[in-house]
């Protein structure tokens, strides 16, 4: 079982990749098991390098369904954001052993990198997250080595122009997440507004399915008052708030009196305050998580 053995010592890796070109944990999973499939069928004895191998095989995989995972995207109703990773939950593998769970894995930056064409995102992600060499790149869009050079160039520009500023201070991040939901909890406006920046953007994703704003939501005041409208369809007590590491660091996962999971929350913090909240909401992009 050779063949399974090299496979199973690249899967974290492969994952990894898919995951980061893809933005959801259903299509990562659907992009490595179809490189397994392709892995039982080449010749062994042709492949010096498995990982190498396998990394264009599953980077080319996932190029491949980027286009029409856009063009689905396009008509998606709402805003899209892409399917969290709780650290330690999960179906298989925990996102640890799946995926490092660092900035570019942010819910945050995958957002930008949906703005990126699909070769700027995949050259992106394999030269400047994995280090892949520009000539293994071209291989798997088609195109010169120069020519990825220019497209993860530009995609760099981009990322860092868009991309928002963030504390490193994991602290920091946690101090304001708690002020959150204290404030939350107790339905003190003020207190809120406090650990909000005055253009904090709230976006929500509810896939036509659950009801979330059809565009983000800028400004401290409008964003409070959202909270606490939403609170207001319950009562904030009954319900379970857990503080989750999402996507590598602190978030929220809000559970109903019935179990049932009602949104993972996801913050980027600058300077102590909260600069942007991604609520998935959309039930279909929570199946992959087991709490």
């Amino acid at each position: 079982m050779a063949e399974l053995e090299d496979f199973d010592g690249c899967r974290g890796h492969l994952w990894g990749i898919a995951y980061r070109i893809m933005g959801t944990a259903s299509d990562a999973d659907d992009a490595v098991q179809e490189a397994w499939l392709r892995w039982q069928r080449v010749d062994r004895g042709e492949v010096a390098d498995a990982r190498g191998f396998l990394t264009t095989v599953v980077s080319r995989i996932c190029y491949d369904l980027l286009g029409s995972a856009r063009a689905r995207r396009e008509t998606y109703v709402g805003q899209w954001l892409p399917e969290p990773l709780l650290s330690g939950h999960g179906s298989g593998p925990s996102p640890e052993d799946r995926v490092t769970l660092d900035e570019s894995v942010g819910l945050a930056l995958l957002t930008v990198l949906e703005r990126l064409t699909p070769a700027e995102r995949t050259a992106f992600v394999l030269h400047d997250v994995f280090a892949v060499p520009f000539p293994e790149i071209a291989e798997v869009v088609g195109r010169t080595p120069d020519a990825v050079r220019q497209l993860a160039s530009r995609a760099r520009r981009r990322v860092q122009e868009q991309a928002p500023k963030r504390s490193v201070d994991r602290a920091e991040h946690r101090r304001a997440l708690d002020a959150f939901v204290a404030a939350t909890l107790h339905g003190n406006l003020e207190d809120l507004m406090e650990v909000l920046d005055p253009e904090v953007v709230w976006r929500a994703d509810g896939g036509g399915l659950i009801a979330a704003g059809p565009r983000p939501v800028e400004g401290a005041e409008k964003v409070a008052r959202l909270v606490f409208g939403v609170m207001r369809r319950g009562d904030p007590r009954e319900l379970d708030f857990r503080v989750l590491d999402v996507n590598g660091t602190p978030g929220l996962v809000v559970v109903d009196p019935r179990g049932e999971k009602t949104g993972v929350y996801a913050f980027t913090v600058a300077d102590g305050l909260i600069t942007e909240v991604d609520a998935v909401l959309n039930p279909e992009k929570l199946r992959h998580l087991d709490l």
